[in-house]
């Protein structure tokens, strides 16, 4: 199953490259779908495959992540696959 997860940038780096954190895992994320200058350090961003989707305000990444968390393996799943992929 493939999930969308919502994530906090921590750090933006020149071109389309931040790195998010997603529940303890930090990864370089793609942001270039969000156009330039659309987030910032401190934002939350939904991110799938590598990818920043769109941006979400925090009480709705909140809510994502308790509804995941809900999902049990599928979560844990997800993010130890996120925790292996390297997109840098």
């Amino acid at each position: 199953m493939c999930l969308a997860i919502p994530g906090e940038i921590v750090d933006i780096s020149p071109g389309d490259l931040a790195t998010v954190d997603v529940a303890g895992v930090r990864r370089a994320v793609n942001i270039g779908l969000l156009g330039d200058g659309q987030v910032r350090t401190g934002d939350w961003v939904l991110v799938h495959v590598g990818f920043a989707m769109s941006r979400i305000d925090e009480a709705e990444a909140a809510a994502t992540l308790e509804l995941l968390r809900g999902l049990g393996q599928a979560y844990t799943d997800e993010l130890s696959a996120l925790a292996d992929s390297d997109i840098g």
